[in-house]
């Protein structure tokens, strides 16, 4: 990290690397902690030595998911697996390391190579029926829309009179189940079925939070951020 620095001096650092195995890191522990707690913590520790803003992205799981109401930046966190205790523990490393930090909670995140909608499409191809489980929502929210908000965002906090640090939520809009948004992926497949489970039917290593809805007025006061459809994303 050091060395990076002297090569790039950078004006403002994003953190997108993270352990995000989910059920995997109940067993891969300390991996998950290196990357999700302790990497933060060097790059902010290295970002606050230049004073430079460090924008990190962090996750829902920080929650316990018992919130009927969408999540704000100042509920209390409460994980309940070692991804989300991980990650918790990330944010607090950043934050005791560097005062000029801006944390991006997201949730539900697809595109890339491996993701919700890619597995909903690729088992489309040879199934009939699919299972999805229909008592956990949250926001869908596309990689490449958290991608411009984090360019808009590393944009205002480079400014010098900016003071804004801290925490803001961002996900995509309207919230849905998995299983709400397993029928929108593939409604243009009629001859697959797809069946509303509990979680129950479907259990896991790590436990998820049955509410990821996060509350994103604050990123929309701040930087003018409003939520993005995840319908217009999914489409592309």
């Amino acid at each position: 990290v050091k060395a990076a620095f002297n090569k790039y001096t950078p004006d403002v650092v994003i953190n997108a690397a993270a352990y995000t195995a989910v059920d995997k890191a109940e067993e891969e522990q300390d991996t998950a902690y290196a990357v999700n707690r302790d990497g933060p913590e060097i790059l902010a520790a290295a970002c606050s030595i230049t004073d430079i803003p460090f924008l990190h992205i962090s996750t829902d799981f920080v929650f316990d998911g018992n919130k009927k109401e969408p999540y704000s930046e100042k509920d209390k966190c409460n994980p309940l697996s070692i991804y989300g205790k991980s990650k918790w523990e990330g944010e607090k490393a950043l934050i005791a390391k560097c005062t000029k930090h801006i944390i991006l909670r997201t949730a539900w995140v697809f595109g890339g190579d491996q993701n919700f909608v890619k597995t909903m499409r690729r088992l489309a191809e040879t199934r009939d029926v699919l299972s999805v489980v229909n008592d956990q929502r949250g926001g869908p929210t596309a990689a490449l829309d958290i991608a411009a908000s984090l360019i808009r965002i590393a944009k205002a906090v480079v400014s010098s009179n900016f003071s804004d640090w801290g925490i803001y939520h961002y996900c995509g809009n309207p919230s849905v189940s998995w299983y709400e948004f397993a029928c929108e992926i593939l409604k243009n497949k009629p001859s697959v079925t797809v069946k509303p489970i509990p979680t129950s039917s479907y259990p896991t290593p790590a436990m998820r939070p049955a509410n990821s809805v996060l509350a994103c007025e604050k990123i929309r006061t701040v930087f003018g951020i409003s939520q993005p459809d995840w319908t217009a994303a999914l489409s592309q």
